[in-house]
């Protein structure tokens, strides 16, 4: 039996479980980072496909945009960007616009070969995979600072979503890789 495609949040957070500045800035991030980058080199090789939320995607297209190095959509894998309505201008090349229902998207996504599936951000995508249940693991990389405030992990609602931990590192500078299975 061929291997189930989990779709996993690998996300960064502040220590007070922010995953951006109010203004979408994640300036606080901007540190050195050991050779393999905490784990995200061999996690990139698991996954074939990138979920992005649509204020996720605005702002790495703006980022692209403006020439910052590293920002651009990786053509070497699918990316997805959900949306209510797409934008009027076509969408740079390896991305695809997804208006429909979560449930239905991820069965067939689940249904396709391949490898993983990243949720790439932001807080409202993670909230609603999380709300249909397609969720399987979340990897959170602790960042050792307080922002005071921003856009936290998922959108607000009222859930209770029980975790197995899978395992838990601490890196000499700080940082703590919490990784989760959720539990259905």
């Amino acid at each position: 039996m061929a291997r189930k495609r989990k779709i996993i949040v690998w996300v960064a957070i502040s220590a007070d479980g922010f995953i951006a500045r109010l203004d979408g800035s994640i300036d606080w991030l901007d540190r050195p980072r050991p050779k393999d980058n905490y784990g995200m080199v061999a996690f990139y090789e698991s996954i074939d496909t990138t979920l992005w939320g649509r204020k996720t995607y605005d702002m790495a297209l703006d980022y692209q945009k403006k020439g910052v190095a590293g920002t651009a959509f990786d053509a070497r894998v699918k990316n997805y960007a959900f949306t209510h309505t797409p934008p009027q201008s076509p969408p740079p090349a390896g991305v695809e616009f997804v208006t429909e229902p979560i449930k239905a998207f991820a069965t067939r996504l689940r249904g396709e070969k391949g490898k993983h599936i990243w949720i790439m951000g932001g807080a409202g995508i993670i909230a609603s995979f999380l709300d249909a249940g397609e969720i399987d693991e979340f990897v959170i990389l602790v960042i050792p600072k307080f922002i005071g405030e921003g856009i936290p992990l998922m959108a607000p609602a009222r859930r209770t979503v029980p975790l197995k931990l899978i395992s838990s590192k601490k890196f000499p500078d700080g940082i703590v890789k919490l990784h989760y299975a959720v539990r259905n």
